[in-house]
């Protein structure tokens, strides 16, 4: 840390190479919300964005355009996890994908000041692909609001598990000591009038947190539909209020791996990017085209066997029989960290959607999708 424009000088140390120095200049580090920006293949993009900060608009905008350059007429945006962040940044993602001049989310409070209505201001392309948004239980506020647009005006398939429900509006009021209290003045509304804001009915808060991470939790939800307000989509279809937004199609994350993949996975020695930067250095069989090595190249039993060689020597708390166990989710996220190593993070993630069930799952319903756009136009 240090002030702007000020000299650093670093020493650098890479495996497998001598320490060398270099001099950098402090500056300001940009936050980028999209992690991921990639084709899946020949038709398919996939962007993924971590949060909703100043410019990620703008940087989905840059994703997507790249993406249609390249060939593609159909996107997964993948909202898991995202938390949220600011409204407008919001707005202008859901924006990005509706054809018409249409309310893409508004707001309602106690008094004039805190309702905010946001139309969409259509740009040419926002109709040239069909879109799937994937959502989890971690996808909260802004993440709704893009969700339940693209839902609501019938532009794509919403896929995977019902999001948090977190659809507050809060103004920061400074207190005369210098502190400050944010003060709830609105809530979030989809165009349709579902509210995205869970109850906070019970007054339980441990209570509240619980139920979000329940197992049963999508199926509570189901069995208490008929309680739940109704409302429907613009060509008709039925979607329920009561916080959050339900999927169009539900798909669960499932993850199962054993223990020692598991400590693997998590090694503080970052085993698995060690080892592929190695390998890319002092390896010439991978293929230079990163479509080629996507779809046609396959970590060998021999390479995996290396591999777990370096785990004992690295970590002998590991048992090693137990973790040829995932012998096949090991070798994708293998190929997916040798990705990285050579061509980008874009890269490595487009290879490791291979071990994603839910983007899988949500890969098979662009047909769905594709009606939905066919509409629009």
């Amino acid at each position: 840390r240090g002030k702007k424009g000020t000299r650093v000088d670093l020493k650098i140390g890479r495996i497998d190479t001598e320490p060398f120095d270099v001099t950098i200049i402090r500056d300001d580090i940009p936050l980028y919300s999209v992690r991921a920006s990639v084709m899946l293949d020949n038709k398919t993009g996939y962007v993924w964005l971590t949060r909703f900060s100043s410019k990620s608009g703008s940087e989905v905008r840059k994703a997507i355009n790249a993406l249609l350059e390249q060939g593609m007429d159909q996107m997964v945006l993948d909202l898991r996890n995202n938390s949220g962040g600011i409204l407008e940044q919001a707005a202008e993602v859901a924006n990005l994908f509706i054809a018409k001049k249409d309310t893409i989310v508004y707001t309602k409070g106690k008094t004039k000041e805190a309702e905010q209505t946001f139309i969409a201001s259509p740009r040419k392309g926002n109709e040239d692909f069909s879109v799937i948004i994937l959502i989890n239980r971690g996808s909260a506020s802004a993440s709704e609001i893009v969700a339940g647009a693209v839902q609501d005006l019938d532009r794509g398939l919403v896929v995977g598990e019902t999001s948090f429900g977190k659809g507050l509006v809060q103004s920061q009021r400074g207190l005369s000591d210098g502190s400050a209290i944010r003060v709830t003045i609105a809530q979030y509304y989809t165009p349709s009038g579902r509210q995205i804001q869970r109850s906070f009915n019970n007054g339980n808060y441990e209570d509240y947190y619980r139920d979000l991470y329940e197992e049963d939790r999508e199926a509570k939800m189901d069995s208490l539909k008929s309680l739940r307000p109704l409302y429907t989509t613009r060509s008709g279809r039925a979607v329920y209020g009561g916080g959050g937004i339900t999927p169009d199609i539900y798909i669960p994350w499932n993850l199962e791996i054993t223990e020692a993949t598991r400590k693997i996975m998590t090694n503080p020695g970052r085993l698995l990017f060690n080892w592929s930067t190695a390998f890319v250095r002092s390896n010439l069989e991978i293929s230079n085209d990163y479509y080629d090595f996507q779809h046609n190249w396959t970590l060998s039993a021999n390479l995996l066997d290396e591999f777990l060689g370096s785990v004992a020597e690295m970590d002998n708390g590991v048992d090693l029989n137990e973790a040829k166990k995932d012998s096949n989710y090991l070798k994708i996220m293998l190929k997916s960290e040798l990705a990285g190593a050579k061509w980008g993070r874009d890269e490595l993630w487009g290879v490791r959607i291979a071990a994603d069930n839910q983007l899988l799952g949500a890969l098979k319903h662009f047909d769905e999708a594709e009606k939905f756009l066919a509409e629009t136009r």
